[in-house]
């Protein structure tokens, strides 16, 4: 099943809701400091079971207690809906570490 790609002013208007985030080409992204380096798994644990029940994975890159997630929905060769749901979840996730 395909999913759209979402147009640059709909990819704005998700940015607009997700400051954090940072759009380079065809994906986002944003870098969580964590407390800890267990702090850090911790978030990555959280946000892979956020990513398996939506079918839809970033990339991850831990560096220390800095975490970054990637979107992009690689199917379709760049952004879609999948990718701003994510993110806002993976937001709400590093709120409540």
């Amino acid at each position: 099943m395909s999913t759209p790609l979402l147009t640059d002013d709909e990819i704005a208007t998700a940015l607009g809701e997700l400051p954090d985030w940072t759009r380079t080409g065809n994906s986002i992204a944003r870098t969580i400091e964590a407390p800890s380096f267990l702090a850090g798994i911790e978030l990555v644990r959280r946000v892979a079971g956020a990513a398996e029940a939506a079918n839809h994975h970033p990339d991850i890159d831990i560096r220390w207690r800095r975490v970054t997630f990637t979107l992009s929905t690689h199917s379709e060769g760049g952004l879609t809906r999948l990718d701003a749901a994510l993110a806002q979840e993976i937001d709400r996730l590093a709120q409540e570490s």
